[in-house]
């Protein structure tokens, strides 16, 4: 998927040998950090005009919508579920770790 008209790799982070003054590396953190207070308080009005008093990741996908940047949801859906398959891994390794046995499925 392009993002802004760009290949992955033309967007991917500075390398090793490339130099950022250090006003730009505290100019960059502070646009994501005002992103992510973007996207947390849009996703805490979804949340809220649901009734609802944890915001979800559904809730997050829906405040993206909401803020124009629907073309990104696909990607951050994936992401979140492969976030999940980690965590899931993770535990599944940890219980076989403590147990010696392995799960079932179920």
């Amino acid at each position: 998927m392009d993002i802004v008209g760009k290949s992955k790799e033309d967007a991917s982070l500075p390398k090793g040998d490339v130099r950022v003054a250090r006003d730009a590396q505290d100019l960059l953190i502070e646009c994501c950090v005002e992103f992510i207070n973007l996207i947390s308080s849009a996703s805490n009005e979804v949340c809220n005009k649901e009734d609802k008093r944890t915001i979800a990741p559904e809730h997050v996908l829906k405040a993206l919508q909401v803020l124009g940047f629907g073309e990104y949801v696909e990607e951050v859906y994936s992401a979140y579920e492969q976030h999940k398959y980690e965590l899931l891994t993770r535990f599944t390794e940890e219980c076989e770790d403590d147990t010696g046995a392995e799960m079932t499925e179920e």
